[in-house]
């Protein structure tokens, strides 16, 4: 395959497409090999080229908005219409027939849990942040007993 001349790739039509493959969700380093050129070029490229930074960057917005909408919806809980289609024979007549039901999907605790420790860190980290007031304090008393105990 030819090596890719940077300026193909700030035509419009060549943007657009390094947008849509970021919209899908490829990674830097998949969109540089659709690009014909490695991963370290196409870092040197978004230094040197804004456009192609730009592009990229409006392709990853959209995903991440839907990936963080997703979660959200996933964290809350939502209501939904699940269809079954149904064949039945009666008479040696087949018919089909089609049953909505609305369903509900309560929400999903991991997610609530992921969305309150990125979003409120401080609050909801796994270990509580030690002041180092109470560090020392704790380290004098295990000094003390060590001493103590001589």
């Amino acid at each position: 395959m030819a090596r890719a001349k940077f300026k193909e790739w700030l035509e419009e039509e060549k943007l657009i497409l390094i947008n849509g493959w970021a919209k899908k969700g490829l990674t830097e380093e998949q969109i540089s090999k659709n690009m014909g050129i490695s991963y370290s070029t196409l870092r040197e490229w978004k230094k040197k080229y804004p456009a192609i930074e730009t592009a990229l960057k409006k392709g990853k917005e959209v995903v991440d908005y839907e990936v963080e909408s997703a979660l959200f919806k996933r964290a809350m809980g939502y209501e939904y219409e699940e269809e079954k289609t149904y064949i039945q024979e009666v008479d040696g007549k087949v018919t089909k027939r089609k049953e909505i039901t609305k369903k509900h999907m309560p929400g999903d605790t991991t997610a609530q849990i992921f969305w309150l420790k990125n979003r409120k860190p401080e609050e909801w980290r796994d270990r509580p942040k030690i002041s180092n007031e109470s560090m020392f304090s704790k380290l004098d008393e295990v000094l003390a007993s060590i001493e103590s105990g001589f």
